[in-house]
């Protein structure tokens, strides 16, 4: 069995495997016949759970892996057990899922991509997936200092783990040449999402779902399975049953007091446009609201993405009163004021404590207030997520 150790390697760390436990990868690899291998901006974690849900209502042993809010190994039952990480999140971990996977008799596998630098999507697919079927779910703005500085440069990074001779599904549209281009070269072929995979799925399919599932990341699961040979009446009911990942976009509604609050758990979507485009859901869901509370929490290592929320998002600017927290708190509120936002705008709700920054917001709530959770499920993110959720249980008995 592999060691632990390996956990600790980079990426120059592959060549420390040596020849006998890289033949031995190689070999569980070959025994799990369906490999697929999802990256992209948003949504990652997300399709990657209904795609083993999927799978797994067409009978297939499936077993998956998710890097989301918390890496998660999920097996072929369903159950979920955590990747442990003593030295941190290394893309070598994915030696040990492919271990585990096997040791379960899975005959297909869906991992999430862990990947950020470009050289590390190549290795991640070249050398530990080798995926039969890659998947990338969208391209988005978002860790520009290390995948940009552009756009574009997110996509070409992305297109890194388009697999060899294989079949590349994606749901991008605006970069869709570059991935088409990258996929011609290792003569791998490219299933795109369109118009009608869009259309296809209903309101009525989606509220089938626990939780706040998007249809984009609906419709793309849908094209890969049927690129799996699972009939779409099958795969549906089948994605009904997934667990969401603890980041997932939900909405738990609370009576405090008689205030009635809504909060909006969107701490996972951080580029501008995914949070904007889940902001104006949440409105539309709720228009009859007295009055809209954003959160965000904002991360020191994440200056970046703290800059774009403040100075390129504008969908927050109607709000009257913003809630920051986190240890990027201060470049946003800096950076906002830049552009003319007023700082007697912000609340910094600084401390350490959630059972206090909890307490911040709710005195800021009116009789019926819409509250969502915005920038960065990491650090308290989670935390104030699970609390708004446990006032939910607790005040309604649910």
């Amino acid at each position: 069995m592999i060691g632990v150790e390996l956990l600790a390697l980079g990426g120059g760390g592959l060549v420390a495997l040596g020849a006998a436990e890289m033949w031995a990868h190689r070999r569980r690899l070959a025994s799990i016949h369906t490999r697929v291998h999802v990256a992209g901006t948003r949504g990652k974690s997300s399709v990657t759970r209904l795609l083993a849900a999927g799978l797994r209502a067409a009978g297939v042993t499936c077993a998956a892996k998710t890097t989301g809010t918390l890496p998660r190994m999920i097996l072929p039952d369903g159950r979920e057990v955590p990747v442990y990480r003593p030295a941190g999140a290394n893309i070598t971990e994915q030696i040990r899922v492919v271990h585990a996977a096997r040791e379960h008799g899975a005959e297909a596998l869906v991992v999430e991509c862990m990947a950020l630098q470009p050289l590390m999507h190549w290795v991640s697919e070249s050398k530990l997936v080798r995926a039969t079927h890659g998947v990338i779910t969208n391209v988005r703005a978002d860790h520009l200092e290390i995948m940009g500085p552009t756009e574009k440069d997110v996509a070409k990074t992305l297109a890194g783990m388009i697999p060899v001779e294989g079949v590349l599904i994606t749901g991008e549209r605006r970069h869709l040449e570059v991935l088409r281009r990258a996929a011609e070269d290792r003569r791998t072929r490219l299933v795109a999402v369109d118009d009608d995979d869009l259309a296809a799925v209903r309101g009525v399919d989606l509220d089938r779902f626990g939780y706040l599932e998007h249809g984009e990341n609906v419709a793309l699961a849908l094209k890969v399975l049927a690129e799996l040979g699972v009939e779409r009446d099958v795969a549906l009911p089948g994605m009904w049953t997934a667990a969401p990942d603890p980041g997932a976009l939900t909405e738990y509604e609370i009576d405090f007091f008689g205030r009635r609050i809504i909060f909006v758990n969107a701490f996972a979507a951080n580029d501008p446009e995914s949070t904007a485009t889940i902001w104006r859901l949440a409105l539309d869901r709720h228009p009859r609201v007295d009055r809209v509370l954003p959160v965000f929490n904002l991360r020191g290592d994440r200056p970046t993405r703290t800059r774009q929320l403040a100075r390129e998002a504008t969908f927050w600017h109607d709000a009257e009163r913003v809630v920051l927290m986190g240890t990027g708190a201060y470049l946003f509120a800096r950076e906002a004021a830049r552009v003319g936002r007023p700082a007697s705008r912000f609340v910094h709700a600084d401390t350490g404590d959630l059972n206090e920054i909890f307490e911040t917001i709710v005195e800021l709530c009116g009789r019926s207030t819409l509250v969502i959770g915005l920038a960065n499920i990491g650090g308290q993110g989670l935390g104030l997520a699970r609390l708004f959720r446990n006032r939910r249980i607790l005040t309604q008995g649910s």
